[in-house]
């Protein structure tokens, strides 16, 4: 009975260190789940695949495919394109290995992932490819602040968070879908944005070529204007598209 006793006592202490060395794995990588490893494909700039598995980089946000930012000297670019392609750069042939924290509401499988040693997300944020994702987590946020003070990436210039880009796009889907146009003041249709990044106070006239994707913010000092000269007066420079 001893015997027993003894052999039981050991199983139990055998388990639950097995288990305690599991967790304590997954609290040094925040992960939630087994890891998924293999060769990548790049969405953009924080989603691969993996196998046929989407994955969504955790903690981070990238510009959209169709995105358009400014350098420093004011000219645009395309930022979501830019950082896609230095993803796939940085990845190349290397395995990549990705802990699972979450799933999000697409089903995308939402990860922590490395390859070559370098943990992607912490290394797109830092290279100004990417800004920390301060509404799901702040792991990133150190990384973002080192490269806005090396004026790295998107930093150089001036941009519109993801987040805003994106729910200015749906806005103006949902405007087209009912037929009517954004909301101004009395028939002025111009509209004076301030950028994010710089400050700077920028309007956009119908056609422009970012018109559709700039939203108003007057909590934010943003305006309607009447007329370009209106706009002028009042600070304000034109758009170059």
């Amino acid at each position: 009975m001893e015997r027993l006793f003894s052999l039981l006592v050991f199983s139990f202490l055998l388990t639950a260190a097995v288990l305690g060395s599991n967790v304590w794995a997954d609290q040094r990588t925040g992960g939630t789940g087994p890891a998924i490893a293999g060769q990548a494909s790049v969405i953009d700039g924080d989603t691969i695949d993996i196998h046929g598995t989407r994955i969504r980089l955790f903690g981070i946000d990238a510009p959209e495919g169709r995105q358009i930012c400014q350098d420093s000297v004011g000219r645009d670019y395309r930022c979501g394109q830019r950082a896609a392609q230095a993803l796939s750069r940085k990845i190349a042939r290397h395995t990549v290995s990705c802990t699972r924290r979450d799933t999000d509401r697409y089903g995308r499988v939402v990860a922590v992932c490395s390859a070559g040693g370098a943990d992607l997300n912490g290394w797109m944020v830092s290279q100004g490819l990417a800004i920390a994702y301060r509404r799901y987590s702040k792991a990133y946020v150190a990384n973002e602040e080192a490269a806005d003070s090396a004026r790295r990436g998107l930093w150089a210039g001036s941009f519109t968070r993801p987040e805003e880009w994106r729910h200015a796009k749906s806005v103006q889907v949902v405007d087209a879908r009912k037929k009517s146009a954004p909301v101004s003041t009395a028939g002025c249709n111009i509209k004076g944005n301030i950028s994010y990044r710089t400050g700077e106070k920028i309007y956009h006239v119908p056609g422009g070529k970012y018109y559709d994707a700039t939203r108003i913010n007057p909590a934010k000092g943003e305006r309607w204007f009447c007329s370009e000269a209106e706009a002028r007066a009042a600070g304000w420079r034109r758009s170059r598209q």
